[in-house]
């Protein structure tokens, strides 16, 4: 069956590639592949990028893309979307070369937020060097996660669990009847996470990078206390992936979860349960509305 693999990059808007590439490479530890007046391509392994982020008039998640398997799992998967009422694209050569991938098609979610699916992600010739000796836990997990506010949670139910092929990890309840799904497409924990919370707008809340030593996020947060970025969570251990990690603001206003110690998923044993809350300790909020994620 044809499903979605992993998070393969992000494509994001900027009004600031000067902020965008000192928070990046300074505080993230993300390689600079290219930086021109329009344009910020960024590493994170032996992929030829990330993240790329465009001069733009706003700031915003541009385009998500999602890696599957080869051609005819994108071939699969474009099909089910269109029956089920998405319009889909066929990218052309132009778009498939700009991105770097072997195939690519393009939709739009329930939301209106872009979304890519694509195969065979070019790998740069040359390794990867962190600027601040961060590596990075990508690899079968993908580049990391996101988590996305929504205002019908049974449309993203309908689009990630059943047409693109994500399984169920656990929920996480902030009162009754209000919750947050946790989706996982490989072993890690999630690779997608997503909220209906009442008078809390549609977006794309935060993406996730993981790094494999503790104490590179602790030099990071000690950078953000510094005033390196602006703090949106304390550091803190989070309850249903384990996560140990801070929330900053990055310069296109959603926010960076920057963290140690994710759990893995075994599938043949793994059973979706529901907590109560989100952390258990730290993770403090610097905005008290809004959800504790």
């Amino acid at each position: 069956m044809a499903r979605v693999v992993g998070l393969g990059y992000l494509i994001v808007n900027a009004t600031d590639l000067d902020s965008w590439k000192e928070f990046a490479s300074n505080l993230l530890g993300l390689q600079v592949d290219s930086f021109t007046p329009e344009r910020l391509v960024l590493r994170m392994d032996e992929a030829s990028y990330r993240l790329e982020i465009r001069k733009d008039d706003s700031d915003s998640v541009n385009a998500i893309g999602w890696e599957v398997r080869g051609p005819e799992d994108l071939d699969e998967l474009a099909a089910k979307l269109e029956e089920d009422g998405y319009a889909v694209k066929r990218s052309d050569s132009v778009a498939v070369a700009a991105r770097r991938v072997s195939g690519l098609v393009e939709f739009d979610d329930p939301e209106g937020q872009r979304v890519e699916l694509f195969y065979g992600l070019q790998q740069h010739r040359e390794r990867f060097v962190s600027p601040t000796g961060a590596r990075f836990v990508t690899g079968a997990g993908g580049l990391g996660h996101l988590f996305q506010m929504v205002s019908d949670r049974e449309k993203y139910d309908a689009l990630y669990l059943k047409l693109l092929g994500f399984k169920l990890s656990d929920y996480i309840e902030f009162v009754p009847g209000v919750y947050a799904t946790f989706t996982h497409a490989n072993q890690r924990h999630h690779s997608f996470a997503y909220a209906q919370v009442p008078n809390v707008p549609s977006n794309i809340m935060h993406a996730m990078f993981e790094v494999e030593e503790l104490d590179v996020v602790g030099r990071a947060w000690d950078k953000v206390q510094a005033g390196g970025a602006p703090i949106k969570a304390t550091f803190g251990k989070h309850t249903n992936d384990e996560m140990i990690s801070f929330y900053v603001q990055s310069p296109s206003g959603f926010q960076v979860e920057y963290g140690y110690g994710g759990k893995l998923i075994d599938e043949d044993t793994w059973k979706p349960v529901r907590y109560s809350a989100a952390s258990y300790w730290g993770h403090k909020r610097s905005d008290p509305d809004e959800p504790d994620l």
